[in-house]
């Protein structure tokens, strides 16, 4: 069971992550969106999608540096241990706090606004139930691992150099074996929410409108009122000096 769940289902995940990605950008392109509800309602969305989004960012940037940076590392310039997770544990309970009320509010208002609630999608419902026991169980266990419940177990000796040797296509599964059961539940929501990806809104993130940030000035001009212009319109983007 350690090796399917730990040496096989990783890879499973990503497979599904990858290509249905591709699929679902070959056969449902123009349904890659967030199926936006703005219009339905605002007011919370202006307060919840914030908040989602920007903790959401810092908790996945915490997940990168904690999985992927070594203590070698950390020990070479000089970052203690307990340092490392009071600062880890500060600043992750911050993003991890926001991300939680973001969504939380997010889900309140799906759930109480008619409109809303009427454009939520079947996917949505299995989305949002693993999403949220994702982030129930990290927060649990960075609660348990900080009150010392977790017998002072070490996810950098432990998960991250697992995670690690994903990476070498030789995965050490023997040290998930080890790893308390709320580390093992928030591993497996994880990479249960990537394999979800393709299939539900979040696949809107891959539809970054990066193109916007490259794409020539808007240019507005200011003309006397009455006069016409001096030049015909021309079709397309003009270049600017």
């Amino acid at each position: 069971m350690d090796l399917l769940l730990w040496g096989i289902a990783p890879y499973l995940a990503v497979v599904l992550l990858v290509a249905g990605t591709i699929w679902r950008g070959r056969h449902d392109r123009f349904g890659i969106t967030t199926h936006s509800s703005q219009l339905h309602e605002s007011r919370l969305l202006r307060i919840g999608s914030p908040l989602f989004h920007f903790g959401m960012a810092f908790v996945v940037l915490g997940h990168v540096v904690g999985l992927l940076i070594p203590m070698s590392w950390t020990d070479a310039i000089g970052l203690s241990d307990h340092a490392y997770h009071l600062l880890a544990v500060s600043t992750g309970a911050v993003a991890g706090i926001a991300a939680a009320v973001g969504i939380g509010i997010l889900v309140y208002r799906r759930m109480r606004v008619p409109a809303v609630r009427k454009a939520t999608l079947k996917s949505d419902h299995l989305m949002y139930t693993v999403l949220l026991g994702a982030m129930a169980l990290g927060l649990l266990a960075t609660v348990l691992n900080s009150t010392g419940a977790t017998d002072g177990y070490n996810y950098r000796e432990g998960i991250a150099v697992w995670f690690r040797s994903l990476f070498t296509l030789q995965p050490d599964w023997s040290l998930m074996a080890g790893a308390p059961l709320v580390f093992k539940l928030h591993v497996l929501f994880g990479f249960a929410l990537f394999a979800l990806i393709p299939f539900s809104r979040l696949v809107h993130m891959f539809a970054a409108p990066v193109k916007y940030l490259f794409r020539p000035f808007v240019v507005y001009r200011r003309r006397t009122p009455g006069k016409l212009a001096t030049r015909d319109p021309k079709r397309g983007w003009e270049r600017v000096s």
